[in-house]
Order: C-alpha cells, then sequence, then structure tokens
C-alpha cells in the first residue's frame, strides 16, 4: 500500500484503523503496538517469552527445532519448511496473489488482504497499523491487532501447524496454501518469518518409525492430483508453486467453503481433500470450462448443492461422515444465489469487491503458459542430458551433469535441482520456475520464450554465472 499508516479518530481517543476494526482493536492497540514486531528465534513457549526444554542439543542450530514441546510456537522462515502433501489447488492460491496484488482492499478503506492473514498465521489476529512500503518480508513495518505474548486460544487456534521430524527437520501439516502464498507473493518470499503451532515432536524417532507415525495420526496426504497414492519419497522437499502438482478438485472445495460446507472447530486433517475424493465421483471438471467465469461457476454451485444434499451420516472418505466434515444443511445458508457467499463469490473482477474467483482467474492470466511435455523425467538422473527435440520437463527431478539444449527444442524444469552447467542455443522454450541450479547457465537466441522469473513463477536458486542473449522474456 502507499501513504503512511492509515488511522481515524475514535470516540475513546485512540487511533483505530481505517475500515472500522472492533473495540479489542482499541484496547489492544492502546496497550503498545507499536512494540509488537516479530521477535525472532527460537521456541515461544505457550506463546511467551522464548523458552526450550533442557537437553544436550537444545544450544545447536537445531536446538529450538529439536527441543520444541506440543503446543510451542516455533518462529521460523518458509524455507524451512518440507511439505505433507505433494498437490495444492492453483487457483486457491492465484486468489490470494490476485488480491495481494490488487489495490481493492485499500480503495474500500481497509488494509490489504496479506497483512491481516500475515497477523492472523501469527496468532495475532489482524493488522492494526501498516506503514508505507509495509512488506510481509519484514514484520516490523506492521502490527497487529494482538501483541507478541498475548495470543489467547483463539487466536492460536488460528495458527498453522508443524511436526518436528529426524533431526531437527520441519514437517508442516497445515497451511500449505496460505504459506506458499506468503512466499509467492511480491513482498513476501522463501525468508519471510512466520510463527508455527508445534503439534508434536517424533525427532528422536528414526525415518521409518516417524512416517509410520506420521501415517497412523493423518498428518501426512500421501495421493497425489489425481488421487493416486503416492510414497514419502514423492513429497516435495520445500514450499513453493513450482514445487506441487496442481490438483483442481482441490481448488473446487475451497471455492464452495461456506456454500456446501463450513469447516469445523474439530476439522479433519487435509478435510478439504477428503471432500475433493467424494467429488470426483460426482462431478466431473471436464465437462467444464475452468478458465470461464460462468463455467467455474456452475461447477462450484453443482459440487456444493452436491455436497448440501448429501446425507449428514454418509462416509465421505476416510471413515468422515458429511457432518463431520461440515455439510451444511442448506445450500448457501438459504439464500438466493443472487446472495450469500455464493452471490459474493459470483462478483466479477470489475466490481468494488470481485468474488475469489474473480481474483482467482485474473491473476491465472497473467501466469506464463509452459508446452506440452513429450518427456518427464522424475527421481534422479545422473549424466549428461542431451534435448535434441520435444520438450523434456523435469518434475522434481535431481538431475547431475550437463543439460544441453538443442535448436528448436525444449527445457521445463520446476522444482527440479540440477548440478552441472546448462545450455541452450536457439531452444524453442527454456522455462526454470523453483528450480536450484549449482552451475553456469546460459540462454541464447530462445525462440519462443525463456521464463525465470514473473507471475506463478517460483524463485529460483540459480548458483552459477548467468548468460542471457536475445532471448524473448515472458
Amino acid at each position: 500500500m502507499t501513504g503512511s499508516a492509515r488511522t481515524r479518530p475514535s470516540a475513546s481517543g485512540v487511533s483505530a484503523p481505517a475500515g472500522g476494526r472492533p473495540a479489542g482493536v482499541l484496547r489492544a492497540l492502546a496497550a503498545g503496538l507499536a512494540a509488537g514486531a516479530l521477535a525472532l528465534g527460537g521456541v515461544l513457549a505457550g506463546g511467551g517469552p522464548a523458552a526450550a526444554a533442557s537437553g544436550p542439543d537444545c544450544g545447536g542450530p537445531d536446538g529450538a527445532a529439536l527441543c520444541a514441546r506440543t503446543g510451542d510456537l516455533l518462529d521460523v522462515t518458509l524455507d524451512q519448511l518440507r511439505p505433507t502433501q505433494p498437490s495444492i489447488g492453483f487457483d486457491q492460491i492465484y486468489y490470494k496473489l490476485g488480491r495481494y496484488g490488487s489495490t481493492k482492499d485499500e480503495e474500500a478503506g481497509d488494509f490489504n488482504k496479506r497483512f491481516d492473514d500475515w497477523c492472523e498465521t501469527n496468532g495475532q489476529e489482524e493488522a492494526a497499523t501498516v506503514t508505507a512500503g509495509a512488506r510481509l518480508s519484514d514484520p516490523s513495518s506492521f502490527t497487529c491487532t494482538v501483541p507478541l505474548g498475548e495470543e489467547t486460544d483463539e487466536t492460536r487456534a488460528a495458527m498453522k501447524t508443524v511436526v518436528i521430524g529426524p533431526g531437527g527437520a520441519l514437517y508442516l501439516t497445515d497451511g500449505h496454501h496460505t504459506l506458499t502464498s506468503f512466499l509467492e507473493a511480491a513482498d513476501g518470499g522463501p525468508k519471510t518469518r512466520i510463527r508455527l503451532r508445534v503439534t508434536g515432536n517424533l525427532s528422536d524417532l528414526s525415518t521409518a518409525a516417524f512416517w509410520d507415525t506420521m501415517r497412523d495420526r493423518d498428518w501426512v496426504w500421501l495421493r497425489d492430483e489425481n488421487n493416486k497414492p503416492i510414497t514419502t519419497d514423492q513429497l516435495p522437499q520445500r514450499l513453493g508453486l513450482a514445487r506441487f502438482h496442481d490438483d483442481r478438485y482441490r481448488s473446487l472445495v475451497y471455492f464452495t467453503r461456506d456454500i456446501g460446507y463450513q469447516a469445523p472447530d474439530d476439522a479433519a486433517e487435509y478435510l478439504e481433500f477428503l471432500w475433493g475424493t467424494w467429488l470426483r465421483e460426482r462431478v466431473d471438471l471436464d465437462t467444464y470450462r475452468l478458465d470461464d467465469a460462468a463455467s467455474y461457476l456452475s461447477a462450484v454451485r453443482a459440487a456444493s448443492e452436491a455436497m448440501s444434499a448429501v446425507a449428514g451420516d454418509t462416509v465421505i472418505a476416510d471413515g468422515r461422515t458429511a457432518d463431520e466434515l461440515g455439510r451444511m444443511d442448506e445450500w448457501n445458508d438459504g439464500k438466493k444465489p443472487t446472495g450469500g457467499e455464493f452471490g459474493k463469490l459470483s462478483a466479477p473482477i470489475s466490481d468494488e469487491k470481485p468474488g475469489k474467483l474473480a481474483f482467482a482467474l485474473d491473476f491465472r492470466g497473467t501466469v506464463a503458459p509452459t508446452p506440452a511435455c513429450t518427456r518427464t523425467l522424475t527421481g534422479e538422473h545422473t549424466g549428461p542430458l542431451v534435448i535434441s527435440s520435444g520438450v523434456t520437463c523435469l518434475d522434481r527431478a535431481q538431475v547431475t551433469g550437463p543439460v544441453v539444449v538443442g535448436a528448436g527444442a525444449g527445457l521445463v524444469a520446476n522444482g527440479a535441482e540440477i548440478t552441472g552447467p546448462v545450455q541452450a542455443v536457439g531452444a524453442n522454450t527454456v522455462h526454470l520456475c523453483g528450480t536450484s541450479l549449482t552451475g553456469p547457465l546460459s540462454v541464447v537466441n530462445t525462440v519462443r520464450r525463456l521464463t525465470l522469473t514473473g507471475p506463478g513463477c517460483t524463485a529460483n536458486e540459480l548458483n552459477g554465472p548467468v548468460q542471457l542473449v536475445g532471448n524473448p522474456v515472458s
């Protein structure tokens, strides 16, 4: 947002932010929110001062995680987190990124949603003040309504969760969409800090015992975007759009929220994936145009009507009934299609308050398309990789050796790790997103498109000299 922190006088004599925050905000501001910038590092036990259980490794670099106890609040950066699911709903992320990059919230006299989202995720309710040039990556540039150390059970319940694995590795068990949105935001990135609530410390287990426990406790989702089973080795190693696959049904369920279901307080782990599993047999997304707002809305309506119409005791997936998964007794809470949450969802991008779907489709239109793969590599590949024709896709693959892209051929690397030089001369397409490259990169005279950055393209890690000459850049 531009300008200084926006406030307006209140009857109590305390300044409250424009947009009308509740009385609790005023009390929080009076308590000294200006000093509420995020305190970095350590485990915040019970939301209070930094604390950790005693132990021989508590002072080491991974000590905060290794010594974390259930219920502690752990301060992390996004690049430290390991996903526990292989896919996300890209359109849900696109909605958030579209709204984060829009000025609609400010034009309505409020703060941009990204600051409210960060404060809620950090256990601090919502944004209180936002200064000129505030950035998600700099929590000192904005404040939240609940100061650090004054979290309540309610604000802590809204936080995302993490399990400590062997060696102190951090496994995210809730919040993949929210934190990926922070990572992909223009003012976010992999070093953005956030606090997570620890739900278990399994760092003393072997790798095999760790994953057995994760499965037993439903702390991992081992099905791909087509609902096919995967192994733990196929999970992404880090957050980022380029490192996940797109599950269209996960997005569909997101848009049905408060229309066909409402997440209960004791929501099942991976609740939206459970609904998505059930909807696959009832709503064929291939019969809809998901690049068209009207057709997409029809899919959302069909899905949400099916959810609310099913008997509450019907088992939806993994032994969970519709009522346990938050089925709404009345579609759209009994309101007409032009009202309620469905009416809000239907608002076009030109509206003062566009619907989530409009933001998603508008942002998706800015994402550079990638060509269809003629060959896809996953897992490990050792030795030279020569691409002489077609389009070779590296799907979270690990390549050790030189990569050469010949004239007219294409390379698409999403979430890949390449150790060795990458050279492309006269290639049709070169697309690197969320890729770690250790070695030189040389791309000369690409015919169609070179994509190394841009909307929806997770930042790369290029560790070596870069030569880019005569390329049309997306």
